[in-house]
């Protein structure tokens, strides 16, 4: 693993528990050897250390000589990670460790998702249970699984394991903001069989490939208007069938509901007539869309490339019509900005991944809102959608959000911290993400529950970093908290 010493920096511990984290795979729904890796960690130390029925790992630390008549803290965070990479990185999530790199300020992975959400917040718990001289009160360290792919880790969580009064969820990343709520959310799947046709004669068949977009965490950065690949292959995919009569083989694009599509791949054919006018009459199309995303998707490629062997199979007309009229019509990006909290998106939608093959064919999406009926209404919308396009529609993986508490202890102890180290306020905020506050209040509604965390940029891409001197600010923030857990 090339880490360029990463142990070294500052805060030591944190860093080193965060690179000895990011060795071990971790993808959601893979958890069996993280989950080891804790266990094994937590062991060692001679905590209590148990794992309950779906996978999650509970540590319990005493309170530090003083603190013992202190609220009970719960600190959170989740141990699975994004597993994202780009098309010409060769890495094998299932066996390696993450590979990486200080760049400037900034800790980066080679080409891959870096792991920092919500690894930094795992490597902070870790220097915590580990620590000898930190000042603490009684610790509850909840390490969660599968938040990534439908957070059924908070979800099995049962009442009564925990009895802490507080819970510090570490895994938000603007290191100036104080969460105080969430949005929840739904998966919405379309899926519908379509006729196969056999290629016609004098066929010739054409690769489209849209890649180089940045991608990124489709709650937290769905405002930005970032490229997303599944849209920009079906506007080429629409001209193309309207002008050409092009017909799909296959079609591939998106990969993890959580993450805005970066990549998009289709293998079509057209008649021959077409053949070397096909790519050119594209171009102007080309043109305008790279021109759109200039500023936000400045590595946008989009390649119409001849390929040697004609597909034997194609959509029909009439289902391939139904698929892309469908795409273009459904919800995608902001759908609702909140009206009670400033620049908050209260609803969205992600199309994530859109596949075509062997007589297949679905769109996978992730509907997001803090607010539950707003929620509901847009995956309605989505589900009239793709029914009126034939498709059969799914809802599954639905989660609450998080409603915020005006009156939370906690709040207050962390403002005065935050200003007292930093002479201004920070920003209290609900985030368009889910976190697992919302579902771990359901079975503990009277814990006081915050979420924070370092600046984290590009999550669940591979241009996802994280600031080192963020992680030494919050750091500071989070060992001053300890020390303020207000008595029982």
């Amino acid at each position: 693993m090339t880490n360029n010493n990463l142990e070294a920096l500052a805060p030591q511990e944190l860093l080193a528990n965060f690179s000895a984290l990011n060795a071990v795979p971790r993808a959601s729904k893979k958890e069996e050897r993280v989950i080891a890796f804790m266990i094994d960690f937590g062991k060692k130390l001679g905590l209590e250390v148990c794992e309950d029925h779906v996978g999650n790992v509970l540590m319990r630390k005493a309170a530090t000589p003083g603190m013992e008549d202190r609220k009970t803290v719960v600190l959170q965070s989740h141990l699975d990670m994004v597993h994202q990479k780009n098309n010409d990185t060769n890495f094998d999530f299932d066996t390696q460790g993450i590979d990486m790199f200080v760049d400037g300020d900034w800790v980066k992975a080679n080409g891959t998702t870096l792991g920092a959400d919500n690894g930094i917040g795992v490597a902070t718990i870790m220097t915590i249970l580990a620590s000898k001289d930190l000042v603490h009160p009684a610790i509850e360290a909840l390490f969660t699984i599968d938040e990534e792919t439908g957070m059924t880790g908070a979800m099995g969580l049962q009442g009564g394991v925990l009895t802490g009064e507080i819970l510090l969820n570490l895994d938000t990343e603007e290191d100036d903001e104080i969460d105080i709520g969430c949005a929840g959310g739904i998966d919405v799947t379309a899926s519908k069989s379509y006729v196969e046709e056999a290629s016609p004669s004098g066929a010739v068949a054409f690769e489209i490939a849209v890649k180089g977009l940045n991608g990124g965490h489709s709650g937290i950065e769905i405002h930005k208007g970032l490229g997303n690949a599944n849209k920009i292959m079906n506007r080429l995919l629409y001209k193309s069938y309207e002008e050409f009569g092009l017909q799909i083989a296959t079609l591939n694009g998106g990969s993890l509901r959580n993450a805005i599509p970066r990549e998009s791949v289709a293998k079509v054919i057209v008649s021959s007539e077409h053949e070397d006018n096909f790519a050119f009459d594209l171009a102007p199309l080309v043109a305008d869309i790279q021109a759109e995303f200039r500023t936000l998707d400045a590595g946008l490629t989009i390649t119409i490339e001849k390929l040697t062997q004609v597909p034997a199979r194609v959509i029909s007309a009439h289902d391939q019509e139904k698929l892309i009229n469908a795409i273009y019509a459904a919800q995608n990006g902001v759908y609702r900005i909140s009206a009670d909290f400033d620049d908050l998106v209260e609803t969205s939608n992600n199309i994530a991944k859109v596949s075509v093959a062997d007589g297949k064919m679905s769109i996978k999406c992730l509907t997001r809102s803090s607010v539950e009926s707003s929620k509901i209404d847009l995956a309605q919308s989505l589900e009239a959608t793709f029914s009126l396009a034939g498709f059969d529609v799914e809802f599954s993986g639905s989660y609450p959000g998080w409603t915020p508490n005006a009156n939370s202890e906690i709040l207050e102890i962390l403002k005065r911290i935050y200003v007292e180290q930093h002479q201004e306020e920070p920003k209290v905020v609900a985030c368009h993400a889910g976190l697992e506050c919302g579902i771990l209040g359901k079975n503990y509604p009277e814990m006081d529950m915050i979420s924070f965390g370092p600046t984290i940029l590009g999550a669940h891409s591979p241009a996802e970093r994280v600031s080192i001197s963020s992680v030494q600010k919050y750091w500071e923030f989070v060992k001053q908290i300890l020390k303020e857990i207000p008595k029982k």
